[in-house]
């Protein structure tokens, strides 16, 4: 029997990563209709008040209406994720390397990283607004805080994932120390670091949201907490809208980056199942 590849098929077996095709939000968009379906119909059925759940049109609504307001808030949220993420990879790489580099400072440095995520965010937030003020600057500490560690814990993965061969290889062809990092580890362990990125900047949506419902007066956490006290769910639902949207955007701009950067990486070409 001969196997059939397709166009796509035959560019992912030459090796270049697959193009996304409009077919692959076929699913996640008919799994969304079909949650705000039963979702509406959850709240005729059971007569459920909209202060405790709002039909998707009453939030439907409340974004026409707050558009401006969500917007404005939006983009204090927003300035806050990215500043806390870039701050996150700048120095969640770096310390990564120090730990995968040298065994005594991963050996001191690792158990005072999983020590700072075990004490919760929201219990010493405060003590960033009584330091910093009440700015931007304790929302994007707390948002780097959630964000570096998986970025840490994935780098050093990876740089520690090459494989003995490779090393005894590059290491008899006579390669210095940092031939040895720029040459084989670092590149081993770029799937690793994109993958800590990819979940530490959904993170930090959640780290600056934790540091606006501390002490905020801009940024849709704030909406958020004003909202509640109001019981305005419906403008509450809204806001929580926009944070998912701006999780999906930026989760998918990182994507792109890695999609780029390591395109040669076997885990950038797809899956396709041959017809026979």
């Amino acid at each position: 029997m001969t196997a059939v590849a397709s166009s796509s098929e035959r560019a992912t077996a030459g090796g270049r990563p697959r193009r996304r095709d409009w077919t692959d939000w076929l699913y996640p968009i008919g799994a969304l209709v079909v949650a705000i379906v039963v979702w509406d119909l959850a709240t005729r059925i059971f007569d459920i008040k909209p202060f405790i759940l709002p039909p998707p049109l009453a939030v439907a609504e409340a974004l026409r209406d707050d558009w401006p307001a969500l917007l404005a808030h939006a983009s204090t949220t927003l300035t806050e994720v990215v500043a806390g993420f870039a701050l996150s990879v700048a120095v969640g790489v770096p310390l990564a390397v120090v730990i995968a580099s040298w065994p005594l400072a991963g050996k001191a440095i690792y158990p005072l990283l999983v020590g700072s995520q075990v004490v919760p965010k929201i219990a010493i937030a405060p003590l960033f607004v009584i330091w910093f003020g009440f700015g931007i600057a304790p929302k994007i500490i707390v948002a780097f805080l959630i964000a570096f560690f998986p970025i840490v814990i994935d780098t050093v993965i990876g740089l520690r994932a090459v494989e003995v061969e490779k090393l005894y290889l590059v290491r008899a062809m006579g390669a210095s120390r940092w031939q040895e990092f720029s040459k084989l580890r670092l590149p081993n362990a770029m799937p690793f670091v994109f993958a800590g990125m990819k979940l530490a900047v959904t993170f930090a949506v959640t780290g600056a949201v934790v540091g606006e419902f501390i002490a905020a007066d801009r940024g849709l956490g704030r909406m958020i907490v004003l909202a509640n006290a109001n019981l305005d769910t419906a403008s509450l639902f809204a806001a929580v809208v926009i944070l998912a949207l701006m999780g999906i955007v930026l989760f998918f701009a990182v994507d792109l980056v890695e999609r780029t950067v390591v395109r040669w990486h076997p885990s950038q070409r797809g899956t396709h199942h041959e017809s026979l």
